[in-house]
């Protein structure tokens, strides 16, 4: 959701803040803040992108050797200067960032303007900084519990107070906070990427943990004040890997990391034969037997990878297998059995409606499996079986590499599954094997052809709306493709399976209007290609993504972007590529923002 940045050291703050703020704007954010302490605490404050806040850094400097960062994503208020972060308390000695939000904050505005607080902000947040300075008596610890204990929701805060300077107290509800260890300072993140050029050593701040940071390093307790021992954490990552790396936009640099993507899942887990090892998947053969449902709970683009994990466990596992929005599975009363699996996808591992439903499925009895990208996140932790993708950070809002390592780590699921239960003999492991390790190639071989993409987004550029369709495994790509083309383009896009066109949306479908249709599936080629004629009978422009040896495609489509002939099973990888270069070159030539869209954030962390 929002970014998070706290130093103390010997080193001034704010040009430290400022950097780790940069690094975190892939998260999403309408506004962003630093507070100093020196003496006294300043903070400086504004709407819109961190060169703002650095132009006003630049005409009026903070000293100071200890402070706090935010990027805001607004949630209560509308994005302004009043409404970015830190806030205070009415004296200024006492101030705050928050991500989350604090559910009960109308009831506890109401206490306390009946006391005689006044509010400066709409923020939910500036509450936090009333109630601490409120509860302080010397002892900025005991005033964040006290604060806390009346605060509902899921949050991470950040305290700071002129009365204990070089000192800063952080409390994790839900949302992820991280302590980088250096030599005589120390940093405090929402995310490890944010500081990870000045160290490699983290802390990872569990849900319900308070700490405590300073120059010496960070001391976690629980919120009710037991002592807490908490490993160090090694991150291996290499940093070059969050820079842009001579691409235009982060998105595009990760698309074209994806062949070393797909190489970077299979690493390790898969021989020759279609035998898999999955490190940190621990279930055992006799539950993979007597295994008889399969739950997948995901949001947003890992919802689209769990509709392509549904057809893989269905057909080659046969076991039945639902999809849930997660934010629908946790209210919706699921029939959760303990002969289950619940397996929940997402890239941060800390999307809250996601979490819930993990908890929720948990709860109930069901097995929990965290297919996440992220190692020491929070469904991570929570997990009994992890599948790490190893995607490494995305920075781009629009997710696409890490879509695609979703997609490869439920193949490698389905295999270790199946080979347990006997569902998948040595021929189709070995199959689906050899199609895996040939993945990065065939990837590599439609990025070459992105100068086609490029001219293809030409002809959607101003259209009003677009409709993709396609069947089976090629409907779930053509949902993630319209995804795409919405998130970062701002047109009005559509998916459906192919065979609902003729259920009402044909009506839409009139001369010159675009239907993009994956076709990659010969179980159903011929219905898929119905489809695409009824589209052209009535003008449509069809943009389709087929198989480059596909010759009967060239005679009713448009405009084909072709992919390697693949085993059918293996289609969806390679097919959504030309969809997110679609997306990319689309977004692109109407001048948007590609890697932060509008009103979107990164994780949300937040229902």
């Amino acid at each position: 959701m929002c970014g998070i940045m706290g130093y103390v050291g010997p080193r001034e703050a704010a040009p430290v803040l400022l950097d780790g703020l940069r690094r975190l704007e892939y998260r999403g954010y309408d506004s962003a803040g630093i507070a100093v302490a020196n003496g006294a605490i300043s903070v400086r404050k504004a709407e819109g992108k961190i060169d703002r806040l650095g132009a006003l850094l630049e005409a009026a400097p903070l000293a100071g050797t200890a402070g706090i960062g935010h990027t805001r994503w607004a949630t209560h208020g509308e994005p302004n200067d009043v409404n970015a972060h830190p806030h205070s308390d009415p004296s200024g000695e006492f101030v705050v960032v928050h991500n989350g939000i604090i559910e009960n904050f109308s009831r506890l505005r109401d206490e306390l303007g009946a006391e005689g607080h006044d509010f400066a902000s709409d923020t939910d947040s500036e509450i936090l900084a009333h109630l601490v300075s409120r509860h302080y008596d010397g002892d900025l610890v005991a005033a964040v519990r006290l604060a806390v204990a009346r605060a509902e929701g899921a949050y991470a805060l950040v305290v700071m107070t002129s009365h204990e300077p070089g000192r800063i107290v952080a409390v994790r509800r839900i949302s992820p906070l991280v302590v980088g260890l250096g030599d005589g300072e120390t940093f405090l993140a929402s995310d490890i990427p944010a500081v990870l050029h000045h160290t490699r050593d983290f802390l990872v701040v569990e849900d319900g943990e308070l700490v405590v940071v300073t120059a010496d390093g960070a001391v976690i307790e629980t919120i009710e004040g037991e002592a807490v021992e908490r490993d160090v954490l090694r991150v291996e990552w290499d940093a070059e890997r969050a820079e842009k790396g001579g691409y235009d936009h982060f998105m595009l640099k990760e698309i074209y990391e994806q062949p070393a993507v797909v190489t970077e899942t299979v690493a390790g887990r898969l021989d020759a034969e279609g035998s898999v090892w999955l490190e940190d998947v621990r279930f055992d053969d006799a539950f993979a037997a007597e295994l008889d449902r399969i739950w997948v709970a995901a949001c947003g683009t890992a919802y689209h990878a769990g509709l392509v994990g549904r057809e893989i466990f269905q057909r080659i596992l046969r076991i039945p297998t639902s999809v849930e929005y997660a934010h629908e599975m946790r209210y919706g009363d699921p029939i959760i059995t303990g002969s289950s699996l619940t397996v929940a996808i997402s890239q941060s591992g800390e999307t809250a409606d996601t979490l819930a439903a993990a908890r929720l499925a948990a709860g109930r009895g069901s097995r929990l499996l965290a297919l996440t990208n992220v190692v020491g996140s929070t469904l991570s932790r929570e997990a009994a079986d992890v599948l790490y993708t190893r995607a490494g950070p995305e920075v781009s809002v629009a997710s696409t590499k890490a879509y695609l390592a979703m997609l490869v780590g439920q193949y490698l699921l389905a295999l270790r599954i199946g080979r347990a239960r006997h569902a998948v003999d040595a021929e189709l492991a070995k199959r689906i094997g050899h199609g895996l390790h040939v993945l990065p190639g065939q990837v590599e071989s439609v990025l070459g052809n992105e100068a086609q993409v490029a001219a293809a987004a030409e002809s959607l550029v101003d259209a009003d709306d677009i409709y993709f369709i396609g069947r089976g495994l090629d409907y779930a790509v053509a949902m993630e493709g319209s995804l795409k083309l919405k998130e970062i383009s701002y047109l009005h896009s559509e998916a459906m399976p192919a065979g609902e066109l003729k259920h009402g949306t044909l009506a839409l479908v009139t001369r010159g209007t675009p239907v993009v249709v994956v076709i990659t599936q010969g179980a159903v080629y011929d219905k898929t290609l119905s489809a695409v004629q009824e589209v052209k009978a009535r003008g449509g422009r069809v943009i389709a993504v087929a198989y480059e040896d596909d010759d009967e495609i060239l005679r009713h489509a448009d405009t084909v972007l072709g992919i390697p002939r693949a085993d059918d099973l293996l289609g969806p990888v390679c097919a959504v590529v030309p969809l997110q270069l679609l997306a990319y070159h689309v977004a692109k030539l109407r001048g948007h923002d590609i890697d932060q869209p509008r009103n979107l954030a990164k994780s949300v962390t937040v229902e």
